[in-house]
C-alpha cells in the first residue's frame, strides 16, 4: 500500500468496509453516526481518500475503488485476527476488540502471521 500506517484512513476504510457488508449504499452520514465523529471530521476524510483513490463517490452514495477495497479488507483482516489472537489467550472479547482497533495499525507483518499460525492451529 502506498500508506504504510494512517490510523485515520484505515478507520474510515474500514468502516465503510463494514457498512458496505450490511448496506447497498453508505452515506456520509452513516460513517459519522458508526464512527462517533462529526459530518465535518467525516467530508475532510472522504476529501483525502478520494484524493489517495481509495474512494468514489456517485451522487451521495460512497464507495470505495478496488485499491481501497483492497486496502481495507488487509486492515480488517488484521482487526479480526488480532481480536481472535487476544481472546485465545484469555482477553476478554470487549478488551480485545478495543486493542485489537489499536494494534491493527501498528503491528508488523511478521508478528501479524505469527498470530494467524497461533490461531490457525
Amino acid at each position: 500500500m502506498n500508506v504504510r500506517y494512517n490510523q485515520s484512513a484505515e478507520d474510515y476504510l474500514e468502516c465503510m468496509l463494514t457498512l458496505q457488508k450490511t448496506a447497498d449504499v453508505v452515506h456520509r452520514i452513516d460513517i459519522a453516526k458508526r464512527m462517533g465523529v462529526s459530518q465535518a471530521a467525516v467530508n475532510k476524510a472522504i476529501k483525502l481518500l478520494f484524493e489517495r483513490g481509495y474512494v468514489y463517490e456517485e451522487g451521495k452514495h460512497l464507495y470505495l475503488t478496488a485499491k481501497g477495497k483492497a486496502y481495507a479488507e488487509t486492515v480488517y483482516e488484521k482487526h479480526c485476527a488480532i481480536k481472535e489472537y487476544l481472546i485465545s489467550i484469555g482477553v476478554s472479547p470487549s478488551t480485545a476488540e478495543e486493542d485489537a482497533c489499536k494494534m491493527e495499525h501498528l503491528v508488523s507483518d511478521e508478528t501479524f502471521a505469527a498470530m494467524k499460525r497461533q490461531t490457525n492451529k
